[in-house]
């Protein structure tokens, strides 16, 4: 206590990355329940934020169900991430039309008669028991890269960080000339990014991180506790993926707007009930989900989702690659978001392993493009943050070290056959068909040459990878049982 002014005591309840994960939404909303009926022991201003990519793929219903889900809980802002991009700027505008919650996105532009040109903020003032708040919000600087090719690519534009940052900063210089001296970055920028901009600034106190997918439990120095250019403490906060984690951060302020205590709980949101009001509002837009059979055995969901093996992944390849006929599926890891459970197993559930609503594409690729292909995701195990992903395949199987090399490669026939790949001199007049959708056939994260705007595909389909999955497991012999085959071996 300065001059004996009291602290501020401040409570922030935190999501990021949610991908449209409809059940973890539900577990979320009962978590925002019981941070509703806290009873603080002193005055204490709340809030409810969001660091983006709360919303995933291109599917309508199931965006204005992560619109209901942020209005429901009462999210006050939200930074967009890219994968609200997913859609069109006339379908996010659409949907957000009645949002109760700010759209921030300091380093974003779009042209005056763009739909979004009116919905999206750079920042904005937030009063609680008479305390003022800077809340600044942050898109991702490789937007472009992170999204299919729609709309978004063109429409909106996206600064460089180096701009960013003396933007952020402008913006706090001018928070602290209005007397505003507790400043809340959202940023959907990523780890590395976030500890950059904590400390080639001064003024921010707080950045809520997303993007990277990281969990940072607790307050560790040098790792989430950083220090800004004038020597303040700055917050870093990121709960991890999908929904499986959100969080709460108690903190202090002096008189000067600096921290001076602070507690950072995350929260496993699975130990929660899915709220039921949440789920039948979430049933009143998207209609009952179909039952679709038994799950009696799965392998847990992996702990590196774009590295590891994932038998959940392999089973939506086996589903595109059966449905379609193909001689192999492939895949980016990135793009598979959920995992299956044991227990019964219907449309809603399988929605939420893959909920990005990408079209399914057919298209051609040569033995090069491929083995090209296994060797760019390769190199996630030796990019920061596992990016961009490897390849998951279905008809292929493949070997690949952690210092992003891939060993060995085969084909694998309809009969089973193993059918070697020479890796080091692929043939480029050997021609598969592939099923897989419009993300990784328009060279997204950069794994093949973009086949879409060359016209460079078979067939394009209206629906996504669940379609396909669906009429998959209703053929399959029950109760159903989904194990690593080993079709990717990882070695040291």
């Amino acid at each position: 206590m300065i001059n004996n002014i009291p602290p501020v005591k401040t409570s922030i309840f935190y999501i990021n990355d949610i991908h449209g994960r409809l059940g973890n939404m539900c577990r979320i909303a009962a978590m925002s329940n019981t941070f509703d009926g806290f009873q603080y022991s002193e005055p204490t201003d709340t809030f409810k934020l969001s660091s983006g990519d709360i919303m995933t793929g291109a599917d309508e219903k199931s965006n204005a169900c992560a619109n209901i889900f942020l209005n429901g809980i009462g999210v006050t802002s939200s930074a967009l991430g890219n994968h609200e991009f997913d859609s069109t700027p006339e379908q996010v505008a659409r949907l957000t039309q009645n949002a109760k919650f700010k759209l921030l996105g300091i380093n974003l532009s779009v042209a005056q008669n763009n739909p979004l040109y009116t919905r999206i903020e750079k920042s904005y003032v937030e009063e609680k028991n008479g305390n003022k708040y800077g809340v600044i919000g942050i898109a991702p600087p490789d937007l472009h890269e992170r999204i299919r090719g729609n709309a978004s690519r063109e429409q909106v534009m996206v600064d460089d960080f180096g701009k960013t940052i003396k933007d952020v900063q402008a913006q706090a210089n001018e928070f602290k000339a209005q007397g505003i001296n507790k400043i809340i970055v959202l940023s959907h920028c990523g780890l590395d990014k976030d500890r950059q901009l904590a400390k080639e600034t001064s003024g921010i106190d707080v950045i809520l991180g997303g993007h990277t997918h990281e969990l940072l439990e607790g307050i560790n120095e040098g790792e989430n506790l950083l220090y800004s250019k004038n020597n303040e403490p700055v917050i870093i906060t990121q709960g991890g993926k999908d929904g499986e984690y959100s969080g709460v951060l108690n903190l202090e302020f002096d008189q000067n707007g600096v921290i001076t205590k602070a507690q950072n709980n995350v929260t496993d949101t699975g130990k929660f009930k899915r709220s039921r009001l949440l789920m039948k509002a979430f049933d009143m837009i998207l209609g009952k989900p179909e039952h679709l059979g038994v799950i009696k055995y799965v392998e847990p969901s992996p702990v590196h989702r774009l590295i590891d093996p994932n038998p959940h992944t392999n089973f939506i390849m086996d589903a595109m690659r059966s449905e379609l006929g193909t001689d192999l599926a492939l895949i980016n890891a990135g793009n598979v978001r959920g995992y299956f459970e044991e227990g019964p197993l219907d449309s809603r559930q399988v929605f939420e392993v893959v909920p990005l609503k990408n079209d399914v594409v057919v298209l051609k690729l040569t033995e090069k493009e491929i083995v090209d292909g296994l060797k760019n995701g390769a190199k996630s195990f030796i990019n920061p943050g596992f990016k961009p992903s490897v390849v998951i395949p279905s008809g292929l199987k493949y070997t690949v070290s952690r210092q992003g090399e891939v060993k060995s490669a085969a084909f694998i026939d309809k009969q089973g056959k193993e059918i070697p790949i020479d890796i080091n001199n692929p043939n480029p007049n050997k021609v598969y068909t592939v099923a897989t959708d419009d993300f990784f056939a328009s060279g997204g994260d950069n794994l093949i040459p973009d086949k879409l705007s060359t016209n460079q595909y078979d067939k394009r389909y209206d629906f996504d990878k669940d379609k396909l999955a669906c009429d998959y497991i209703k053929k399959l012999p029950q109760p159903i049982e989904i194990r690593d085959d080993g079709r990717m071996t990882v070695v040291d």
